[in-house]
């Protein structure tokens, strides 16, 4: 291939004409006219047709990546307030169960407190009812076991003295009498029985 060129070289050289093998690399001038007005006719095509298409599609995808961006922090700043607020939530009610936890304590103990008071006052009561209860049945025995005795020592003393008590006031004397004796020989035998108690 060299050695083609370098004889390219000598004939031109020779005949005094200008080698061929620069014009090779170098258009016609026509050429290059015609290519610049193909060119700029294909470059307003583009410029007028392709290239706003081109312009809308990148506009709309960036539009939407803006707002795909913009829905995403919007998104982020939601759950981030959403967040503070759970956690807000969460304290408050922690504190307040904490409070109300405090105050059924207190209000158990008080309770507690208010039923020992009213058990030891409904016991006090029960034992009082029952003290009474007791005096009052032992009254009435007293009394029943006085008519009795009354009644059982007038019809001894009847038969003894041989007379009739129906007079009521003498019956209630002899009656009245005859229980003071009794009374007087108990108390003098649990007296006796006491200091033979003590004695021993």
């Amino acid at each position: 291939m060299t050695a083609l060129a370098d004889a390219a070289l000598t004939i031109a050289a020779e005949t005094g004409e200008e080698p061929a093998g620069i014009d090779l690399f170098l258009p016609a001038d026509y050429d290059i006219l015609w290519s610049a007005v193909v060119l700029l006719i294909i470059a307003a095509v583009f410029y007028k047709a392709v290239l706003p298409k081109f312009q809308a599609v990148l506009d709309e995808r960036t539009a939407k990546i803006e707002g795909g961006l913009a829905k995403a922090e919007s998104a982020q700043a939601e759950a981030a307030a959403a967040l503070a607020e759970y956690h807000q939530q969460l304290q408050e009610a922690r504190t307040e169960a904490a409070k109300i936890r405090e105050d059924a304590r207190a209000e158990g103990s008080a309770i507690i407190a208010d039923l020992r008071v009213k058990a030891s006052d409904d016991a006090a009561r029960i034992v009082e009812t029952a003290h009474r209860q007791i005096e009052a049945e032992r009254q009435q025995a007293s009394v029943s076991l006085r008519n009795d005795v009354g009644l059982l020592a007038t019809e001894l003393a009847s038969k003894i003295v041989g007379e009739s008590l129906a007079d009521s006031a003498r019956q209630s004397r002899v009656v009245d009498r005859f229980l003071d004796e009794l009374e007087a020989a108990g108390t003098a035998a649990a007296s006796a029985a006491g200091t033979a108690s003590e004695e021993r």
